[in-house]
């Protein structure tokens, strides 16, 4: 049977309350390798420049655990944002997927 790093995230994606246009939003995920092979976070895919991602270097050995950090910049949003920040991995699917979600209060 051959190893596989598995990619697990309890909680993939998180809704922040009521955010004012203008605020940067910032939220850590925790990933954890439940696999028997070392896990890859490679890079990843965002629709917009607004949504960035920070992973910590190097491979994640099975059972371990690491935050990701996620960051929303508001400034030009308005009303409902969902974001899905797609990760390439070397698990089975290749691409895991995490996300935010905001209703965002324009300016006046």
């Amino acid at each position: 049977m051959s190893q596989e790093a598995e990619f697990f995230c309890k909680k993939s994606t998180f809704k922040f309350p009521k955010t004012k246009e203008g605020i940067v939003l910032e939220h850590v995920f925790t990933i954890k390798n439940t696999g028997d092979a070392p896990l890859k976070l490679i890079s990843y895919d965002v629709e917009c420049d607004c949504t960035k991602a920070f992973f910590p270097e190097g491979d994640i050995e099975p059972g371990e655990s690491v935050e990701v950090k996620v960051t929303f910049d508001t400034e030009g949003k308005a009303y409902f944002q969902d974001r899905e920040i797609r990760i390439t991995t070397n698990t089975k699917k290749k691409i895991e997927k995490i996300g935010i979600k905001v209703n965002v209060i324009p300016h006046d």
